[in-house]
């Protein structure tokens, strides 16, 4: 199992800027995919992006895309997602997760029955 770790998550403006951050321990985090979810009140929860163990192919939900950004540093065993031209509906609680496969699909995105660590949360508010 691996320990995750959220943090970044605040207040902040409509077409403002934040980044996530992922801390991950235990198990070798860097030898599998991670994705990021959020999931606001009276919602399901829903994938914002996943990134394979390289970093090397990255996906991001159709809602975020152009604006949201998933990296990893593995010497650090930290996930990041940069959040720009955040938007009121961006508002939710965000989790960082951890895949059991070291890849991610070519085309969409992973199933989230695949993620089977998972974060606390970090609460992201966008105000107008």
């Amino acid at each position: 199992q691996v320990r995750l770790v959220e943090s970044g998550g605040g207040l902040v403006q409509a077409g403002g800027s934040l980044r996530l951050s992922c801390a991950a321990s235990g198990r070798t985090f860097s030898s599998y995919a991670s994705g990021w979810f959020r999931q606001a009140p009276g919602k399901e929860r829903e994938i914002v992006a996943a990134i394979d163990m390289t970093g090397g192919r990255t996906y991001c939900a159709d809602s975020v895309k152009d604006r949201f950004t998933v990296s990893r540093d593995n010497a650090k065993n930290t996930l990041y997602l940069q959040m720009d031209s955040l938007k009121i509906e961006d508002t939710a609680m965000y989790y960082c997760a951890s895949n059991r496969y070291r890849n991610i699909p070519t085309i969409g995105p992973p199933p989230r029955s695949f993620f089977e660590s998972w974060g606390q949360g970090t609460q992201v508010i966008v105000s107008s």
